[in-house]
């Protein structure tokens, strides 16, 4: 079930410049314009592909990065979280969500079930495993769940804490993904994909697909609906800017939002566009010390700098729904489709 492939490719980068004179009879020499810049090329490298788009890239991606695959034969993918604080050692988990499992990477044992199943009854033809996973500063694991239609933590002993399943007495549709802020704010996107017919599902409580914040006190506030499919989500280092993924396949793109002083939002912009005819949408992502993106976008993973500029992409050989930091933090994990990649950057992000 499991495969974990290292491939090593040497990559050359050739650049060829042609200067031509000529000389006829008195006249004068005759000089040629030179070739533009030819846009960079899509380059193999072990298990996908990586695509230079801006020379800002070479900074974040080494010239000789490999794309590894760790392990395939699962049903989705999604919402890798890397647990430094791992006993024996760390290691990274991730969400099946077709399979209602949760499944964990370890460098040293390979894969196995962390948790299975996710949701407990008859998933009645609904996706009703988790997705997004995160780490809180105590070490213990939040999950958005899907099938029970909320914010989980699971803690020390084993037991379960619903953090967040209602707002204003209404049932969520189905938690997606989350980011903590360094207040403890708890920020996350509910589109309705856990849901059979999703908008139209009959069991669907709230008219709209929101962004929420959950206090620590486990207060759940409506920040914004102005996505009609709120799907990843990311904050900047210095916690000033939210960014969430709209994963409708009308207007698929990345939107950024001021975070003000109490924690709300203001006026949200479309901070990238994706509406691009590629496999895949926006969707989940990570952002490095530096503010850069690294986001699940058309393709593969893109590299999107502060100011929305498409440095380049990240293309593993299934496209990815999803991506975290791991190791010492310059790892990146992607979950693609089946598969558990990974690739080894010159930045990197936080790890609780």
């Amino acid at each position: 079930m499991c495969e974990r492939i290292r491939i090593g490719l040497s990559v050359a980068m050739v650049a060829t410049m042609v200067m031509l004179a000529m000389a006829c009879g008195g006249a004068g020499p005759v000089e040629e314009a030179m070739p533009e810049s030819e846009p960079a090329a899509a380059v193999d490298t072990g298990a996908g592909t990586i695509v230079r788009l801006d020379p800002a890239f070479d900074a974040l991606v080494p010239a000789d990065a490999q794309i590894e695959k760790l392990a395939d034969g699962y049903g989705f993918t999604e919402g890798p979280v890397w647990v430094r604080r791992g006993d024996p050692g760390p290691y990274l988990l991730f969400s099946d969500i077709p399979n209602n499992a949760i499944r964990k990477w370890s460098p040293t044992e390979g894969t196995s079930d962390f948790m299975n199943p996710v949701f407990e009854g008859d998933p009645e033809g609904r996706s009703v495993g988790s997705n997004g996973l995160l780490i809180d500063s105590e070490g213990r694991l939040i999950l958005c769940e899907h099938g029970n239609r909320r914010i989980s933590r699971i803690e020390a002993d084993g037991s379960i804490t619903v953090l967040a399943d209602r707002y204003d007495g209404k049932r969520l549709n189905s938690p997606n993904d989350a980011v903590f802020h360094a207040n403890g704010w708890l920020y996350f996107t509910d589109p309705p994909y856990g849901l059979v017919g999703q908008d139209e599902d009959p069991d669907k409580e709230l008219d709209f697909n929101g962004i929420f914040r959950l206090s620590p006190e486990g207060e759940v506030e409506l920040l914004a609906r102005d996505q009609t499919r709120p799907n990843g989500i990311a904050l900047s280092p210095d916690g000033g800017t939210l960014y969430a993924a709209n994963s409708d396949g009308n207007d698929k793109g990345w939107y950024a939002y001021g975070v003000l002083d109490d924690g709300t939002l203001g006026p949200g912009r479309k901070f990238n566009d994706a509406n691009e005819d590629a496999p895949g949408a926006a969707d989940g992502m990570t952002i490095d010390r530096n503010g850069n993106l690294f986001a699940s976008g058309p393709g593969g993973i893109w590299v999107i700098s502060p100011d929305g500029t498409h440095l380049g992409s990240i293309q593993p050989d299934e496209v990815p729904a999803n991506a975290g930091w791991g190791d010492d933090g310059n790892t990146l994990y992607m979950t693609g489709r089946t598969g558990l990649y990974r690739i080894r950057l010159n930045t990197g992000g936080a790890i609780p």
